[in-house]
């Protein structure tokens, strides 16, 4: 199986996935973020306790992209601290600006990899990104 295969697969696997999808009974922090030159739509929330991200979820709706980045984020920084999760932000907006290319300093990302060649797609980049800025925003409040 070829890595864009497997890469296209991760992100359908994850739109499809509604584990993350839905909202929390709890949270401390909620954010809106909108594409619209897309449509993209989504609102996070997070629950921080102790300066660590104990839950996190998101609802709203868009294109596979936007949704299965939402979903990867929400694997990677729970059970993470408030900076970690800020590092992991930057961490994945720099590989989509293709400031980050160490693919060992990339392995951070876990899932959300795939999303790497993204950046040649310039159209689908704000859709990748919105979950991400979304969750900077939130944190940063």
């Amino acid at each position: 199986m070829e890595m864009d295969q497997l890469y296209t697969e991760l992100i359908l696997e994850h739109n499809q996935d509604k584990r993350n999808k839905h909202a929390l009974n709890e949270f401390t922090v909620s954010e809106h973020g909108h594409n619209p030159s897309c449509g993209d739509d989504l609102t996070l929330q997070v629950k921080i306790e102790d300066g660590m991200i104990k839950d996190a979820a998101y609802t709203g709706s868009g294109c596979a992209i936007s949704q299965a980045s939402a979903s990867m984020m929400i694997d990677i920084i729970k059970g993470k601290s408030v900076e970690e999760a800020l590092r992991l932000v930057e961490l994945f907006l720099g590989m989509i600006k293709k400031d980050v290319t160490d693919d060992e300093k990339l392995e951070e990302l876990e899932d959300a990899i795939a999303l790497k060649n993204i950046s040649n797609m310039p159209a689908r980049v704000k859709c990748a990104v919105l979950a991400w800025h979304t969750l900077k925003e939130a944190l940063i409040k």
